[in-house]
């Protein structure tokens, strides 16, 4: 019999007491490094932190841009697939790469970055030179899923499109050109259109 997962999780007051925000929050200082320092972070029950708002799991959302020879901007795109993930999003097109930070990162003296790197990886073979940023963060209350959880937004700028998919629950991934998955943004799944709309803002 498997154990359950255990995930890391934070006191939604502990949130709150910083500074109450819904949406795409880019003020990355006035949180990340106060949560991340928390002694109210702690791993819990999967099971349990998907029904219980008064704590959000912390998730990594890596999103992959590149740049291509014309100056056309494109960001890795997929669809999750039935295996893959929180089964409330499933057949969700999104542009973020990301999950759970879970107990077996907890060896490393930066739990956060190692569960994030763990969850890139599995999900991609990445074999660009890419620069990286914390840009954001996300919190949506508008459904089951968003209730629970906490973005922390990651863009890696790719030296060149050497990205490929390593989970078969990723379907019809790849880079796709930026003004194309803007004029489809109502097809993608709610943080992935809070990125496009405040990383890509329309002139």
């Amino acid at each position: 019999m498997s154990t359950e997962e255990q995930i890391l999780v934070i006191p939604t007051s502990v949130i709150e007491a910083l500074g109450a925000f819904e949406g795409f929050e880019p003020d990355v200082d006035r949180y990340l490094k106060p949560l991340l320092a928390s002694d109210q972070l702690s791993f819990q029950p999967r099971s349990q932190m998907e029904e219980d708002p008064s704590f959000k799991q912390l998730i990594p959302y890596v999103v992959l841009e590149w740049t291509d020879s014309d100056g056309q901007v494109h960001l890795f795109r997929y669809t999750r697939g039935s295996g893959q993930g929180e089964k409330r999003l499933h057949a969700k097109r999104s542009v973020g790469i990301g999950g759970h930070i879970s107990s077996e990162d907890a060896d490393s003296s930066d739990l956060y970055r190692t569960g994030m790197l763990r969850e890139l990886n599995e999900e991609l073979v990445i074999e660009s030179k890419y620069e990286e940023q914390v840009v954001g963060l996300i919190y949506d209350p508008s459904n089951a899923v968003g209730r629970v959880h906490l973005g922390v937004v990651h863009l890696m700028k790719m030296e060149s499109a050497d990205v490929r998919n390593n989970e078969s629950g990723l379907v019809d991934s790849g880079f796709a050109p930026l003004a194309e998955l803007i004029s489809q943004r109502d097809h993608f799944e709610i943080w992935s259109q809070l990125c496009l709309d405040h990383l890509y803002p329309q002139t």
